[in-house]
C-alpha cells in the first residue's frame, strides 16, 4: 500500500507541474458560464437543463488529461523500468486511477458550486448533484484510465481514447444525469454500481493492457 501512495505522490505532483489539476475546474467553469449566453437567462431553463449540462461538462473534463495519463510513461520508458524493478502493471493502474480521481474529482466539486450559482441551481438540485459527482466521478476516472492503457501505443492516442470513452460513457451520463430529478434514488443505486464496476475491473483489464502493449 506504501507503494501505491508513493506513486500517486509522484502522479499528482507531475499534473501539479503540469497545471492538470486545474484544467477540468477551469474548463467546467467556462461551460458554465458560457451556457446562460447559449439558452438565455431564463432561470427556470436554466435550472431545468443545468444539472445535466454539468454531468456533460464532468465527463468531458474527466478526458482532458487522458492523453497524459500512460502515453508518456509508456513512451519515455518510465513502465518498462517499473516492470524491471518489480512493480505489477495493476499496481501503476491503482496507483494512476487513485492520482487521477484525486487531481479531478473533488476540484470539480468544489467547482460545481459556483457554476451551480451561474445557472441558477437551487440547494435541493446542488446536494443532489454534489452527491451524484461524489459516485460518479471514480467511475468517470476509472473510463478515461482504462482507455488510456488501452490506445498507449497508438498515434493521437488521446483524441482516439475520447472516441472511446463517450459512447462508454452514456450509461453514467444517463444515471448521473437522472440522480438529478429522481426520487425513488433508483439512478444513484444504478450510478453506485456501475461506478463500483467499473473501479474494480481497471487496474487488472488495464493492467492487461500494458502488458499486452509491451509484448
Amino acid at each position: 500500500m506504501r507503494l501505491v501512495w508513493l506513486l500517486v505522490r509522484r502522479d499528482l505532483r507531475q499534473a501539479w507541474i503540469s497545471a492538470g489539476l486545474w484544467l477540468p475546474v477551469a474548463f467546467l467553469l467556462l461551460v458554465a458560464s458560457l451556457y446562460p449566453f447559449a439558452v438565455g437567462p431564463d432561470a427556470r431553463l436554466l435550472a431545468r437543463t443545468g444539472g445535466g449540462m454539468l454531468w456533460i461538462a464532468a465527463l468531458l473534463a474527466s478526458l482532458l488529461p487522458v492523453d497524459r495519463l500512460i502515453a508518456p510513461d509508456a513512451q519515455a520508458g518510465v513502465l518498462d523500468q517499473m516492470a524491471a524493478r518489480g512493480i505489477g502493471e495493476e499496481m501503476i493502474v491503482l496507483a494512476r486511477l487513485v492520482a487521477h480521481w484525486i487531481g479531478f474529482g473533488p476540484p470539480l466539486m468544489l467547482a460545481a458550486l459556483p457554476a451551480a450559482a451561474l445557472l441558477k441551481l437551487d440547494s435541493a438540485m446542488l446536494v443532489r448533484l454534489e452527491i451524484g459527482l461524489l459516485i460518479g466521478t471514480p467511475a468517470l476516472a476509472a473510463l478515461g484510465l482504462l482507455v488510456a492503457t488501452l490506445t498507449a501505443g497508438l498515434r493521437s492516442s488521446g483524441a482516439l481514447a475520447g472516441l472511446l470513452a463517450l459512447p462508454l460513457a452514456v450509461p453514467l451520463l444517463i444515471f448521473g444525469a437522472g440522480t438529478l430529478g429522481d426520487g425513488s434514488g433508483a439512478a444513484l443505486k444504478f450510478l453506485a454500481a456501475a461506478s463500483l464496476l467499473l473501479v474494480a475491473i481497471t487496474p487488472f483489464a488495464g493492467g492487461a493492457a500494458l502488458r499486452a502493449g509491451r509484448e
